[in-house]
Order: C-alpha cells, then sequence, then structure tokens
C-alpha cells in the first residue's frame, strides 16, 4: 500500500486594490531580499523579468507604499531591496501561515484521512 502524500496549505489572500498576495509573491519577495535583484529573483522561480516587474508593480500600486525599491541597471549596476513596507507584507503574510498551519493542523489531519489511499 503506498502512502498518502500529506496535505498542503496554501494561503491565497484577495483584497479589493485589486491584488492577491499568495504564496508566489512571497516567494518573490524573499528572493529579491535575498538576492537584492528582480531579475535574479524571477530567474530563480522560472520567470522572465517581465513577469516578476509585473508582479512588484502591482504590488507596489495596491499597497500605500511601494513593498519593493529598484534601480536600474547600468555601469554601476542597478539593484532593487524591500522597503520597510515589503518586509512588514512579507512578516504579516508568513506569521498568517504559520498560525493557519498550526490552528487548523487537527482539521487538516482529519480531511487527510477522508482522502482515498491511491
Amino acid at each position: 500500500m503506498s502512502e498518502t502524500r500529506p496535505a498542503r496549505l496554501k494561503l491565497r489572500l484577495e483584497f479589493a486594490a485589486p491584488l492577491t498576495l499568495g504564496p508566489g509573491k512571497a516567494r518573490l519577495l524573499e528572493l529579491i531580499d535575498r538576492l537584492g535583484s528582480i531579475s535574479a529573483a524571477g530567474r530563480e522561480m522560472g520567470m522572465s523579468y517581465k513577469r516578476a516587474w509585473t508582479l512588484i508593480e502591482e504590488m507596489n500600486s495596491a499597497f500605500a507604499l511601494p513593498v519593493v525599491d529598484s534601480s536600474r541597471g547600468g555601469t554601476g549596476g542597478g539593484g532593487a531591496r524591500l522597503t520597510d513596507t515589503g518586509k512588514e507584507v512579507l512578516l504579516r503574510f508568513r506569521k498568517l501561515e504559520a498560525i493557519l498551519l498550526r490552528e487548523g493542523a487537527e482539521e487538516i489531519a482529519g480531511l487527510q484521512r477522508l482522502i482515498l489511499d491511491p
């Protein structure tokens, strides 16, 4: 008998801004914070620079203050960094994920037990 794959929780918040905030955008913010580059973060996630930049623009225009500050490339090179707002958005999103996993563990396990074993 094979083992059933454990359930995963994916948080997706939909705001009226319009903005959807989920694991992909959170990961993009984490990578920008770590790598200091929108293009490098996009490459790490297997997406084009244009797609990564579009997601950043969506977040920057939805929040009262930008989440990412970037400078153009050139001889000195460009770069990107999370603003204080971006760091807070990421922190609050990850905290909410942790709360849902912790508080919902029993319900997730109960649902998992109801899944047909492949």
